[in-house]
């Protein structure tokens, strides 16, 4: 990436949900999109509204997921709070 995403205000959508996320994000790289696409076990899960770039996956064939932001900052009203649940709900 050249500027990276840097600050709190990181607008993200949410593509199982459709719903929209205000993130906290400090990082210079992205996953790349097209590779990404083409592998048939990853599930792009989130994507940063400003550019496009993948902003969460999950693994169709194992029991994880990651995201590309800080959702224990929670910069908005908790938006990202439930994924700390799906984690636990992970383990279980």
């Amino acid at each position: 990436m050249h500027n990276g995403h840097r600050g709190i205000n990181h607008p993200v959508k949410n593509l199982l949900t459709g719903k929209g996320e205000i993130t906290s994000q400090n990082h210079g790289f992205a996953i790349n999109r097209e590779e990404t696409e083409a592998h048939s076990d990853i599930e792009i899960t989130h994507v940063h509204l400003n550019d496009q770039t993948v902003a969460g996956i999950r693994l169709k064939n194992k029991n994880c997921f990651s995201v590309q932001y800080h959702p224990e900052a929670s910069p908005g009203p908790h938006d990202a709070e439930y994924l700390f649940d799906q984690f636990i709900e992970n383990i279980k």
